[in-house]
This record gives C-alpha cells, sequence and structure tokens, in this order.
C-alpha cells in the first residue's frame, strides 16, 4: 500500500536541538592547524551559531512539503520516496537515488527542468532520512535495487531509468541488474574505475593520472568510510547524541568534495544534515557502507551514461569502464564536484535529459 505523507517534525525535536547546540562542549585547537588536523573549530562554530539562532526548519519544512511525498512498505522495510509526474502522460520514468552524506534533497534542484520531460521517483535510500532505520542485517546496494524494482512495479511502471550518484550510482547499475526487461538505461555522475594492470590496455597520460589518484585513495582509505565500514554503531553514538559531532561529520564531505568554484550553501546543507539529525539516521546510514562489501550484483548490461565532473573524489577512466558497461554516453565537465545535483543542477539535468532521449530507445 502506498500512502501520502507529509514531513511534520515535533517541535520538541527542535528544541531540544536548539538547547543541544547552546550547551556545545567545544574542544581546543592547535594555532594556525587549518585543516591538517580536521574540520576547522571557527568554521564549525560558525555553522553551528547559524543552526541554533540563524537556520529555519520550518521554512524549508513547507517547501519540501509543496512535493507529493509518499511512503510504502517493502521487504520489511518502511521507504519514503517522492514522485512528480511530468505534464507529458506517456513520459519516461527515471528513479534517482542520492548517497551519503546526501538525501532526496540532493535533486530539489534538477526535479523542475527534468518533469518536463520524464515522471520522477525520488527515494530515500532505506537507513536515511525519512526511510528511517533498517532493522535488520543485508541492505547492500543488491537489495535497495530489488526494492527500487518493486517499488517501480507498484507505481505501474514497466519501462524506467535509473539515475544516481555516490551510492546512488551503485544502487542504479545493480537495478539495471536486476530488472534488465524494465530498465532501459542507466546515467551516474560517480563510477569507480579500479587499475588493472591485466588489462592490456594503453591509456593516456591524463587516464594514468586519474589512476594514481584511486591509488593514493586505496592506499589511504580515509577514516570516515573506515569507521562507517568497521564500526558504524559505535560513531553512531557520537553522531546521534551530538547535533555538532553530526555538523562536523558531514559539512567536513561538502567542504572535501565539492567544487571551490560551486559551493553548496549553508542553508541546503544545514537542511541535509537537519534531515539526519532529526530522524536519527545517522548510524543506519553509516551501516550501508559495512553492508555493501558483502553483497554482490549481476553484471548491468543495460546502456550506460557517464558524467565525469572535475571536483568530483575521483575521475572514471573509460577505457576500464567500457570492459564492465555498455556505455552510449560519456560527459566530461570542468566544472562541479561530488554533489552535481546540488552543485551544477543544470549541467547535470542537461546531461541526464540528453542520455534519455538521444541513446537510449
Amino acid at each position: 500500500m502506498i500512502k501520502p505523507f507529509r514531513i511534520d517534525i515535533p517541535q520538541a525535536d527542535l528544541d531540544d536541538l536548539t538547547d543541544r547546540l547552546s550547551r556545545t562542549r567545544w574542544p581546543n585547537e592547535l594555532d594556525g592547524a587549518g585543516h591538517d588536523y580536521g574540520f576547522p573549530l571557527a568554521r564549525l562554530k560558525e555553522l553551528a551559531e547559524y543552526w541554533r539562532t540563524g537556520y529555519d526548519w520550518r521554512e524549508h519544512e513547507a517547501k519540501l512539503n509543496e512535493l507529493p511525498h509518499f511512503t510504502t512498505e517493502i521487504d520489511g522495510q518502511h521507504i519514503h520516496f517522492v514522485h512528480v509526474r511530468s505534464p507529458k502522460p506517456a513520459a519516461l520514468a527515471l528513479i534517482l537515488t542520492h548517497g551519503w552524506p546526501g538525501s532526496f534533497l540532493e535533486f530539489l534542484d534538477v526535479i523542475e527542468p527534468l518533469s518536463r520531460d520524464f515522471h520522477l521517483v525520488i527515494p530515500s535510500i532505506p537507513g536515511y532520512g525519512f526511510s528511517g532505520p533498517t532493522h535488520e542485517r543485508g541492505w547492500d546496494v543488491g537489495r535497495v535495487a530489488r526494492a527500487w524494482a518493486e517499488l517501480m512495479r507498484r507505481l505501474g511502471y514497466e519501462r524506467y531509468g535509473a539515475q544516481g550518484g555516490d551510492f546512488g550510482s551503485g544502487i542504479s547499475t545493480a537495478l539495471g541488474a536486476v530488472a534488465p526487461e524494465q530498465v532501459v538505461g542507466v546515467h551516474v555522475n560517480y563510477l569507480p574505475t579500479r587499475p588493472a594492470p591485466d588489462a592490456g590496455i594503453e591509456l593516456s597520460e591524463r587516464d594514468d593520472a586519474r589512476l594514481d589518484k584511486v591509488r593514493h585513495l586505496m592506499a589511504n582509505r580515509p577514516p570516515y568510510q573506515a569507521l562507517q565500514a568497521t564500526t558504524p554503531q559505535t560513531i553512531g553514538y557520537a553522531l546521534t547524541d551530538s547535533p555538532v559531532g553530526q555538523l562536523a561529520w558531514i559539512a567536513e564531505r561538502f567542504a572535501q568534495w565539492t567544487d571551490p568554484r560551486t559551493p553548496v550553501s549553508d542553508e541546503r546543507m544545514l537542511t541535509n544534515i537537519s534531515l539526519y539529525w532529526l530522524t536519527a539516521t545517522a548510524a543506519s546510514s553509516a551501516r550501508l557502507h559495512r553492508e555493501t562489501p558483502r553483497g554482490g550484483v549481476a553484471p548491468c548490461r543495460v546502456p550506460l551514461g557517464v558524467a565525469v565532473f572535475a571536483h568530483d573524489i575521483t575521475q572514471s577512466v573509460r577505457p576500464l569502464a567500457e570492459r564492465l558497461f555498455d556505455i552510449r554516453h560519456w560527459s566530461e565537465f570542468e566544472r562541479g564536484g561530488h554533489f552535481a545535483a546540488m552543485e551544477v543542477p543544470d549541467l547535470l539535468a542537461q546531461d541526464i535529459r540528453d542520455f534519455f532521449l538521444t541513446h537510449v530507445g
């Protein structure tokens, strides 16, 4: 059963957030530390004070409630999603999937341009936001993809496309694998490609430089990833109890992964962080890092479109990606980073449109 949903955070939860922010116990910081030891104290205090005294959740809640929200239960899990229909009745449907530390909010600025030509389904991954926490093991990208296939079936879509970045990329390609008869194509704006010494492919200097960046990341696993992939419950205690802890944990990712020329506004970032805080999904969202390596999905053979953004965590290497996917469309952008839908929504929306209207039958 699919039910309409309206966001209505209890005022007591907002008052509790304000109270906790006012009682923050701050650590000291070394003089001139900058980002060398983590997120800078002065910047975090600035964000925390604005969150406490200037940011208005109710204003953003009202705007979000202008969208058509729904919930349903699939595979024993509560699922939240936004469903926006195009004025074109016969339009192709697209299911857009966010990643970590994002949410369905990532896609707010692409809804209007994309809905001119596509019906849009924008779910919250199980364990994230209004989908609420997961309650059992096994929610990896493959299981999420199977839930998405069921969601699209319930909505009556027999043919549709999938799009995503970060975990949304893995979920979207997994969806193409589990529902190849329904998924007409997959578009991603993040597609990691690992070095393959035995590939027998001659690479350009640019591709070699991209792989060097991947090798560095593989040899120096980011601390957030190591913790979430091994002890998500442990880090979850700190993030669920301290709003400043949750703020620093996510704000650092936005600071590191966005293009300095296309930053995400503090308002949008705080709305995203508020969503994690108010739904208490820090630990359950982190579990996706631990669960996913354990699961495997069949190869995705449906047509793939790839958008590569210059300031993303890594940039894909096309010759290596072509060994695994049926790539029909490849774009390189000089602006934008990991949160492309929020940083450069115009570029991403146009690239999605070009792929699905031009390269997918």
